[in-house]
């Protein structure tokens, strides 16, 4: 059914999502600009056979242009300024709010849409689950750095980015999912210009330009098509809450590949992440 396909359209995403901490963690030494504005490039590729390798069909009105801009170059531009001016853990878990504020804001940017207890419910649980998760994975002394309260402001303001451009993407003129390519080709060459600007230049290894093709063609390319699909056809409430488990899934990776032991706070988080889920997506 329409529901269910949205559902796996969304986790597909989540999936791919989940692999970019680990990619990231490969890649730490390439400048963040640098690795966002080459990943998007490659990823934005992916909308070539998707429209038939006709670019003409990526055409869509400035509006709509704009709020993929918007979307995938605002995000990542303010995420990157808060990881620089805060301590990382904090400012990921402000990061983490999307999903919360895409359940609450959903009504306000979608007619029709109503809010249930229920669903501010699951969507509490998920960030206390995804909040306990983002800690367990962090140092005793990342945890207790102190921070101006300003230099969380990109995190808040990347959190309600993200969740207002997915709600948005339903709300412009209905667009072609190959539209993504447009979107993540013109938001990498944004992102190169931020490192021309910001960042020292680097000499990328053989290896660096397989792990970015890796991560562009995944995470930060099909994912993107996927959400939107999944947008297009699912209830973002649900999907929002969904979303919790990409922290979850994440830090899951990240231990199996350090060959560290799963810890009790990360399987407490599975199940507070996991029940937020099944009760938010059970819910019309």
């Amino acid at each position: 059914t329409r529901p269910v396909r949205s559902k796996l359209l969304a986790l597909g995403a989540i999936g791919l999502w989940s692999s970019l901490a680990s990619l990231g963690v490969a890649l730490n030494h390439v400048p963040p600009f640098l690795l966002t504005g080459l990943s998007l490039l490659i990823g934005g590729l992916i909308a070539l056979p998707l429209s038939g390798f006709r670019v003409s069909r990526w055409r869509v009105p400035l509006p709509t242009l704009a709020l993929g801009v918007y979307g995938l170059f605002g995000y990542h531009f303010l995420l990157f300024l808060a990881l620089r001016d805060a301590p990382p853990v904090q400012a990921n878990l402000v990061n983490y709010l999307w999903p919360l504020l895409m359940v609450v804001l959903a009504p306000a940017f979608l007619p029709g849409i109503r809010l249930r207890a229920v669903h501010v419910g699951a969507a509490l649980l998920g960030f206390a689950g995804a909040a306990t998760v983002i800690a367990s994975a962090a140092d005793a002394s990342s945890l207790s750095a102190t921070t101006s309260f300003w230099a969380y402001l990109p995190a808040l303001g990347s959190a309600f980015i993200w969740a207002s451009y997915s709600l948005l993407t339903r709300r412009v003129k209905a667009f072609p999912t190959a539209a993504i390519g447009g979107f993540a080709l013109l938001s990498g060459l944004l992102s190169l210009a931020c490192h021309a600007m910001l960042e020292p230049a680097v000499i990328l290894t053989v290896r660096d330009w397989l792990l970015l093709a890796l991560m562009g063609l995944g995470p930060m390319g099909a994912a993107f098509f996927l959400w939107d699909r999944a947008l297009k056809t699912g209830d973002a409430r649900h999907i929002g809450i969904l979303s919790y488990l990409t922290p979850l899934i994440s830090t899951a990776i990240l231990v199996l590949v350090s060959g560290k032991p799963i810890t009790w706070s990360i399987a407490v988080a599975a199940v507070m992440i996991v029940t937020a889920a099944w009760l938010g997506t059970r819910s019309n």
